[in-house]
C-alpha cells in the first residue's frame, strides 16, 4: 500500500521533477553496482595470497605478491575517487551547478561586450570554465595516483615539474581542439534546419577521422619523443611480417614512454596505404630504461652467459628485467596487426558512427522538450550546448551503460580472434611468453572475479588467453 502510494505521488510530480529524480536514481544505481563489482574483485585480491596451482609455471610468488598489493592499492584509490566523483556530480545537480556556470559564463561575456544573442560565445566560455573546474578538482587525485600509488610500485618516472608542465600542456591542447570543434558543431546545429542531425553527424565523423589521422604525427609528439626504429634485425622482421599480410607499413617508431611510466604498449595508426607502427620503449628489452639501469649499476654490459655478474646484479636482473625479446615483440605486433587484417578497426569505427548517428537523431527528437531543460534548472532559456550535455550525458546514460557492456563483450571476442591470427602466423609460443612478461611488467593480477571480469575486462583474463594459445602452441 505504502509503495503504491509513493509511486502514485511520484507520477503526480511535474515532469521535470520526475526526470531529475530518475537521472539521480540511475546515477547512484550504476555507482552502487560498480562498487558491488569492485568489492567482489577486492575480495579476490585480499584472499588469494598464494599462487594458484594453474599459475605455478607462469608467476613466481614474489611477483604474484607485488601484483596483489599493487591491485589492492589501486582498488582502494578507485573506491575513494569514485565516491568523490559521484558525490561531486550529485551536489552539482542538486545545487544547480550547471545553470550557475551558464549564468557566470554570460556575465563574463557581458564584461567583454557580448550579449545573450551570442550564445555560441557563451557556450565556449562555459566549456572553458567547466573543463578548468574538472581539471582542478581532478588534479589532487591524479597527483596521488602518480606520486603515491604508481611511485610506490615502481611505475612512475615523472618529476613533479614534468607532471605539471604535462598537465598544463594537455589542457591547452584540449582547448585548442575542443573550442573550435564545439563552436562549429553548435553553428551547424543552429543553421542546419530539420535535418541538422545529419550534418552534425557528418561533421563529427570528419573531425574524428582527421584527429585519428593527425594524432600520432602532430599531437602525440607534443608530449612524447618519437624516433624511427633503427635499422636492424627487428625492423627488417617487422617489415617482412607486414609485407606477408599486405599491411601497408610506411614507418616504425619507438616512443619514449619511459619518461612518464614503465607500463608498456604498442599500436598502429593511419588510414589507407599509409600505416605506422608505434612501439613503446618499455616494450623492447634492449630499449628498456630498467634494463639500462641494471647495466649502469653493474658498471659493464651484462654477459650473455651470466658469468661474472654479482649475486646482487643477478637478483636485480631477475626482478627488474623488463620488456620482450624481438621474437616476442613480433608476436605482440602479430596480434595488433590481426586486428587490422580481421577488420576489427573498421568494425569499431562503423559501430561508433552508427551509434553517433542514432544519438544525434534522438537528440533532434528531444531537443524541443522544455521539461528536459527545466529539470536541470533552465526555465527561461534552452541553450544548444546545454541540450547536448543533458541529453548525451544524462538522458542517454542507461543506453550508454548497455552499449558499453556490449562493446566490452565484443572487444574480448576481437582479442581472442587477434590471438588466433598471431597463432596462424606461427607466433603462438612467442605470444604466450610475451603475454606472461607483459603481465609481470605491468603487475597485472591474473585471478579475477567472473562477474567483475565480465563487466569490465575489454581484454580476456590472462589464463583464458594462455589456454587458447596453449591448445595449438608450437613446441
Amino acid at each position: 500500500m505504502g509503495m503504491s502510494a509513493s509511486l502514485d505521488a511520484m507520477w503526480e510530480m511535474p515532469a521535470e521533477k520526475r526526470i531529475f529524480g530518475a537521472v539521480l536514481l540511475f546515477s547512484w544505481t550504476v555507482y552502487l553496482w560498480e562498487t558491488f563489482l569492485a568489492q567482489r574483485q577486492r575480495r579476490i585480491y585480499k584472499t588469494t595470497t598464494c599462487v594458484p596451482t594453474e599459475l605455478g609455471q607462469i608467476m613466481d610468488a614474489e611477483t604474484f605478491e607485488k601484483s596483489r598489493l599493487y591491485q589492492l592499492d589501486k582498488s582502494t584509490f578507485s573506491f575513494w575517487s569514485g565516491l568523490y566523483s559521484e558525490v561531486e556530480g550529485t551536489l552539482i545537480l542538486l545545487f544547480g551547478g550547471i545553470p550557475y556556470l551558464w549564468r557566470l559564463s554570460g556575465r563574463f561575456c557581458g564584461y567583454a561586450g557580448f550579449g545573450p544573442e551570442y550564445e555560441i560565445t557563451q557556450s565556449l566560455v562555459f566549456l572553458l570554465l567547466a573543463t578548468l573546474f574538472s581539471a582542478l578538482t581532478g588534479l589532487p587525485w591524479s597527483l596521488y595516483n602518480t606520486f603515491v600509488i604508481e611511485e610506490k610500485h615502481g611505475f612512475n618516472h615523472q618529476t613533479l615539474e614534468f607532471f605539471m608542465k604535462d598537465a598544463i600542456k594537455k589542457f591547452i591542447v584540449t582547448q585548442c581542439i575542443l573550442l573550435p570543434v564545439s563552436s562549429l558543431l553548435l553553428y551547424i546545429i543552429k543553421i542546419g534546419g530539420d535535418y541538422f542531425f545529419i550534418y552534425a553527424w557528418l561533421f563529427t565523423l570528419v573531425v574524428s577521422l582527421v584527429l585519428v589521422t593527425i594524432y600520432a604525427d602532430y599531437i602525440a609528439p607534443l608530449f612524447d619523443k618519437f624516433t624511427p626504429l633503427p635499422e636492424g634485425k627487428l625492423k627488417q622482421e617487422i617489415e617482412v611480417m607486414a609485407k606477408n599480410i599486405d599491411f601497408p607499413l610506411t614507418k616504425v617508431y619507438v616512443v619514449e614512454g619511459s619518461k612518464r611510466s614503465s607500463h608498456s604498449n604498442a599500436y598502429f595508426y593511419g588510414f589507407f596505404k599509409n600505416k605506422r607502427i608505434v612501439l613503446f620503449d618499455t616494450l623492447l628489452e634492449e630499449y628498456s630504461v630498467l634494463n639500462k639501469d641494471i647495466q649502469e649499476e653493474s658498471g659493464m654490459e651484462p654477459r650473455n652467459d651470466g658469468e661474472g655478474d654479482s649475486e646482487e646484479i643477478k637478483a636485480k636482473v631477475k626482478n627488474k628485467k623488463q620488456g620482450c625479446k624481438n621474437e616476442e615483440v613480433l608476436a605482440v605486433l602479430g596480434h595488433e596487426l590481426g586486428h587490422w587484417k580481421l577488420g576489427h578497426t573498421v568494425k569499431n569505427i562503423i559501430i561508433s558512427q552508427m551509434n553517433s548517428f542514432l544519438c544525434f537523431f534522438l537528440f533532434a527528437v528531444l531537443i524541443g522538450r522544455k521539461e528536459l531543460f527545466a529539470a536541470f534548472g533552465f526555465y527561461d532559456c534552452q541553450p544548444t550546448l546545454i541540450g547536448l550535455l543533458i541529453i548525451f550525458q544524462f538522458i542517454f546514460s542507461p543506453y550508454n551503460e548497455v552499449l558499453s557492456f556490449c562493446l566490452t563483450v565484443l572487444s574480448r571476442r576481437f582479442e581472442f580472434q587477434a590471438d588466433a591470427f598471431a597463432k596462424k602466423l606461427g607466433k603462438a609460443k612467442d605470444l604466450y611468453s610475451a603475454l606472461i612478461k607483459l603481465n609481470k611488467d605491468n603487475l597485472g593480477f591474473p585471478v579475477s572475479d567472473w562477474l567483475f571480469s565480465m563487466w569490465h575486462y575489454s581484454h580476456p583474463p590472462l589464463l583464458e588467453r594462455l589456454q587458447a594459445l596453449r591448445s595449438t602452441k608450437q613446441d
